[in-house]
């Protein structure tokens, strides 16, 4: 029993954190779930609006401002990766970002663990986007066609190109999960520390900074899905390897 404990310590389970780990991935999800119902709802809204009215721009910020902005924005990157002719990706690659985003701004409130500081939070983020990724892939090519890629580009070096392509693949998941685990876990670490030596004004620049690291850790590996995605579709890479 002792072992089992130790075991799942080592992996950020325990009696005092399971319970506030689970209660941030709720509350996180509760938020996603909430805000969407509310942005479906405010569009349809907008969108009846501006038959009537047209589509004239709001005057000063708001927030609906602030979140049309957003979009934008992230729609033009995603452009600069995938083309506008790949927008049907936006739900899978906004999902990943939010989703990874607001987890780890929960865990800016004191008090509260990020609920990415577990593997057991990570690794099926990263577990999500490979099996997306390959999905598409899948999906674009053929199971057939889309597998002969990892046999590379002459057939007699298929027996050493199939395991280095596998395995390059698979650790894709590692190298996700480590993304996340490992730097917000610093973050936060030293968030808590000078928390707990300073408790005035210095903190507030650390929150700033573990804001700016939010943003960064859920940035990094939707990035990183554009890009696997993109390889997983490409016609090129498909006429190159095939």
């Amino acid at each position: 029993m002792e072992q089992h404990y130790t075991y799942l310590t080592s992996l950020g389970i325990h009696d005092q954190n399971m319970q506030k780990l689970i209660t941030s991935v709720v509350f996180g999800s509760a938020l996603l779930l909430i805000g969407s119902r509310s942005a479906k709802i405010l569009a349809k809204r907008r969108a009846v609006q501006g038959e009537h009215e047209g589509a004239i721009p709001e005057e000063k910020i708001t927030t609906s401002g602030l979140f049309d902005f957003f979009i934008e924005t992230f729609v033009a990157f995603q452009d600069s990766i995938l083309g506008k002719n790949n927008r049907k990706y936006l739900p899978l690659t906004g999902t990943v970002f939010l989703y990874v985003f607001v987890l780890n701004i929960i865990g800016l409130i004191p008090g509260i663990p990020a609920a990415t500081t577990t593997v057991w939070t990570t690794v099926p983020v990263a577990i999500f986007i490979f099996i997306s990724f390959n999905y598409h892939g899948i999906k674009e090519h053929g199971a057939v066609r889309y597998f002969k890629h990892f046999l590379g580009p002459v057939w007699w070096l298929a027996w050493f190109i199939l395991p280095l392509e596998l395995f390059g693949t698979v650790l894709r998941i590692l190298t996700l999960n480590l993304r996340l685990y490992w730097n917000i876990n610093a973050d936060h670490l030293v968030l808590g520390v000078f928390t707990d030596l300073v408790p005035y004004v210095v903190p507030v620049i650390f929150f700033a900074l573990g804001t700016f690291v939010c943003f960064m850790q859920a940035f990094v590996p939707t990035v990183l899905t554009m890009i696997y995605i993109m390889l997983a579709t490409s016609h090129e890479e498909g006429a190159e390897h095939h």
